[in-house]
């Protein structure tokens, strides 16, 4: 009988994490320095009205710490558990079955996942920052 020895190989992945990114604009929303539309907040996270929204209802998900990815987000469940919350309130007020996400992170050098209903399907007037956000925030 022989034996074979297997090499293993480890991936080890660098986190870009800082608690201080003095010009990133979703560190700033976070301390407040910003004003933005919040929909939602807790601990770690924090949901607002997106800008320049793609259909009502287009919300920003971030972690209240900076970190350069999504994927770089520790418990990375309870980030996806606050975009499913976001998600099925969308679907509520909207009467929308469709939710898109988009989590590429080009724009803004902090984690952030988009989350919005279908532009095709969904009623109203996505530039209305403060009606959209009291219907999230009233579904929630």
């Amino acid at each position: 009988m022989s034996c074979s020895r297997s090499r293993r190989r480890y991936l080890f992945i660098t986190i870009e994490y800082n608690t201080d990114m003095p010009d990133c604009i979703f560190c700033k929303i976070v301390k407040g320095e910003i004003p933005a539309t919040k929909v939602y907040e807790d601990a770690d996270f924090v949901a607002f009205m997106d800008i320049t929204p793609r259909s009502p209802g287009h919300v920003q998900v971030i972690p209240k710490q900076h970190y350069r990815w999504v994927w770089d987000v520790p418990h990375i469940g309870a980030y996806f558990e606050v975009a499913q919350k976001i998600a099925k309130a969308q679907q509520k007020v909207f009467g929308v079955q469709k939710i898109y996400g988009n989590i590429a992170g080009d724009e803004v050098h902090h984690a952030h996942v988009w989350v919005y209903p279908n532009p095709k399907e969904t009623p109203g007037d996505k530039d209305d920052f403060a009606g959209n956000a009291e219907k999230l925030k009233s579904a929630l």
